[in-house]
């Protein structure tokens, strides 16, 4: 089965208290020469709504700026709203199919809200109704705008047999487009068979979250984040031996769960002069000098999409 790939465009990060990890300014030229270069199809960039005021913070900045050259956008519209009132969200849901529409391959509602960790959209209490009414929205609002968009969801994965999460989103499990894994083996805790974790995950994520959601196995899934950290006893060529072990390992299983993208998180690191993982998920530095998984990830997208 042929995937399409893509990469999040930037290098902007949370740390594990989900601080942002602050770090050089991005830079749209490098960028742009880097995703040439890679072959890539998707960018994913992320916005936060809030009803607050300055509320929306873009990652990278414009994110809709690098969905050119034959390049669309996988736009996740993070929900980092406390208050219980969605008007203004579907309002913006709504706005970023209008405006953004002619790139956009997916939309991506809220950002793992299963957890209220780094990254994580659990944290505010309307989030798993925000999802259901922000699905239902945004997918109304792209076929009267005659869109050809993917709207969907995500989570990391879930080892809970009761799976309550995605039990939760019942309601529009038969109407996402698709659905979501951000994942990360090795990362927080080694793994000694990278191959059989991942093959687990993937298996886990189709036949038990997502049946629990009742999200058919005609709904594809997307990797839609995977990275390796460098930094202190993380080697550069590990992290490219780890890229090449997971994306083979997805590629693999990619007929038999209908695994239809991979997206690597991230093309740049936060900031390479921070000594630990979380600073340096990039496949180049954060002065855009390519590490060793930078090719690594080139050879395989021209090999497998």
């Amino acid at each position: 089965m042929t995937m399409t790939f893509g990469i999040y465009a930037g290098g902007l990060g949370a740390d594990v208290d989900g601080s942002v990890i602050p770090g050089p300014p991005e830079d749209p030229g490098p960028t742009a020469e880097l995703l040439d270069e890679l072959g890539v199809r998707v960018v994913r960039g992320y916005l936060q709504y809030s009803d607050a005021e300055g509320g929306h913070i873009e990652a990278p900045p414009r994110p809709w700026q690098h969905a050119v050259n034959g390049r669309k956008l996988d736009l996740v519209v993070c929900f980092r709203e406390p208050g219980a009132d969605l008007t203004g969200w579907i309002d913006f849901l709504r706005t970023m199919l209008r405006t953004h529409g002619d790139c956009l391959a997916t939309l991506q509602v809220a950002e793992e809200a299963n957890h209220d960790g780094p990254g994580g959209d659990a944290g505010f209490p309307a989030v798993r109704r925000a999802i259901v009414e922000g699905v239902l929205a945004a997918r109304a609002e792209a076929d009267r705008l005659g869109l050809d968009v993917g709207i969907g969801c995500n989570s990391t994965p879930i080892f809970d047999p009761a799976q309550e999460f995605w039990t939760s989103l019942k309601e529009i499990g038969p109407v996402i487009d698709y659905a979501g894994l951000d994942f990360f083996p090795d990362v927080f805790r080694p793994l000694a068979d990278i191959r059989g974790g991942v093959e687990g995950v993937l298996r886990g994520f189709r036949e038990q979250s997502l049946a629990a959601a009742g999200v058919p196995a005609t709904t594809p899934i997307h990797i839609t984040e995977h990275g390796w950290g460098t930094g202190p006893g993380r080697s550069l060529e590990r992290q490219a031996e780890v890229v090449e072990e997971v994306v083979r390992t997805v590629a693999s299983l990619a007929g038999s769960l209908n695994i239809a993208a991979y997206e690597h998180f991230a093309l740049r690191d936060g900031n390479s002069t921070v000594p630990r993982p979380m600073s340096q998920f990039g496949l180049v530095r954060s002065d855009y000098t390519p590490k060793p998984a930078f090719d690594v990830f080139r050879r395989l997208i021209a090999e497998l999409s």
